[in-house]
């Protein structure tokens, strides 16, 4: 057992870290090995064919015996189906995003799943509490992907001190220092889909790893704020064409709807220029490719000595003072 807390024991996983649910990218390869590492590994369904998801499934079960979640986007047409997929699955969490899971939760938690919204914001964290989730990720902008307003170090305690479920963060945590930070503001846990893009268990093209590991701190970009949908991502050209035709959404909406489409899967395919290369901005802390297993290994370490130290640190100075 790496570290206990509510979250540990809510998802009876060994370390406090769920890997994120980047679409097209997080399958059973990498959900399957974050999850025998004793973290929590979540197979991204959002878009996906029914019939994959329940091959992912499968697969990740046959990679280990521990817990398995899966991503529900609630925009997708398909949501209600998948949503008893999963039941039938027997899947043991679910994480929520792009929506409300209301028409959902009491069928999930009838059947032993437990229920994760994804969130950006304490009103938001306040009604899946009502609504009867066992835990939220607070997820800040600095994430990659799918992004809210606020920054991790101003939602994280926010959202810890409006609810009483256990709160995860997400958005900006790549090591153990940033693990350390979010338990020092209130989360019990952390939510990371970056630090896991390079690891040898993640399928995505060596175009996008190399991309990512060579990432400095200025490298991303978020397009799509005009239109209500934005999207964190590392510079390349596709980005910058995005963001040069954003300036007037009215003249080129249907050209940027057209470069949309696909762009995901060029990126995971290795098409490093004309696809989106969707990373958080902790794609500058991440230097070198390791398993799953070492990431989480390395993780835990490295927070275990900042706390130490934090608290040598605190009590040094309680002694001067005295």
């Amino acid at each position: 057992m790496y570290m206990n807390t509510r979250i540990t024991e809510l998802l009876a996983i060994e370390a406090p870290i769920i890997q994120g649910a980047m679409a097209r990218i997080a399958d059973a390869s990498l959900a399957g090995a974050v999850s025998a590492a004793g973290g929590l590994g979540i197979i991204a369904c959002g878009g996906a064919p029914l019939e994959w998801v329940e091959q992912q499934v499968a697969a990740a079960r046959k990679i280990t015996d521990k817990p398995i979640g899966a991503n529900v986007m609630l925009m997708d047409p398909n949501a209600a189906e998948l949503a008893r997929l999963l039941v039938d699955l027997k899947i043991d969490v679910v994480t929520t995003g792009a929506g409300s899971p209301a028409n959902y939760m009491d069928m999930w938690k009838e059947a032993g799943i437990k229920v994760v919204p994804v969130v950006a914001t304490t009103a938001l964290a306040k009604r899946m509490e009502r609504l009867g989730a066992d835990a939220v990720v607070a997820e800040g902008t600095e994430s990659g992907g799918h992004v809210g307003e606020l920054t991790t170090m101003a939602l994280v305690p926010a959202v810890c001190d409006t609810v009483s479920i256990p709160v995860i963060a997400a958005g900006g945590i790549a090591d153990g220092r940033g693990v350390a930070a979010a338990f020092a503001l209130g989360a019990e846990g952390v939510q990371m889909g970056t630090r896991f893009l390079t690891v040898e268990e993640c399928t995505v093209s060596d175009a996008y790893k190399e991309r990512v590991l060579a990432a400095k701190d200025s490298d991303t970009i978020v397009t799509g704020r005009g239109s209500g949908h934005p999207v964190r991502c590392l510079k390349n050209k596709f980005s910058r064409n995005v963001r040069k035709l954003e300036a007037d959404l009215t003249k080129n909406g249907d050209e940027l709807e057209a470069m949309y489409v696909g762009s995901l899967r060029r990126a995971v395919e290795g098409d490093v220029d004309n696809g989106s290369m969707m990373a958080g901005q902790v794609a500058a802390l991440v230097h070198e490719r390791k398993t799953a297993q070492e990431v989480i290994d390395e993780l835990m370490a490295q927070a275990q000595a900042v706390g130490a130290r934090t608290l040598q640190q605190a009590a040094d100075a309680n002694a001067v003072r005295g």
